[in-house]
């Protein structure tokens, strides 16, 4: 299977944040995932954004696609080039 990064949504209701994760394609938004890469809040202001910056840059290298958000929020927060 591919891998993805992708969000996987934590906290309360209409107070969410999410973890930045490696995940199989299939598998479910808040299921079993590979790595925790780092987390995102959008409710901070500004939106607090912390990435472990090598292991984003070994699962881009490995092949992993980022979806559209967190290739977003990888080109804001200046982590390896987001293909």
């Amino acid at each position: 299977m591919a891998v993805k990064l992708r969000l996987a949504r934590f906290g309360a209701k209409k107070h969410a944040y999410y973890r930045i994760i490696a995940a199989d394609e299939g598998s479910r938004r808040d299921g079993s995932f590979l790595e925790q890469l780092g987390t995102y809040d959008p409710n901070k202001k500004p939106a607090a954004v912390a990435l472990k910056q090598e292991r984003v840059a070994y699962w881009l290298g490995v092949g992993a696609q980022p979806t559209d958000t967190v290739r977003t929020l990888l080109n804001k927060h200046h982590a390896a080039p987001a293909a």
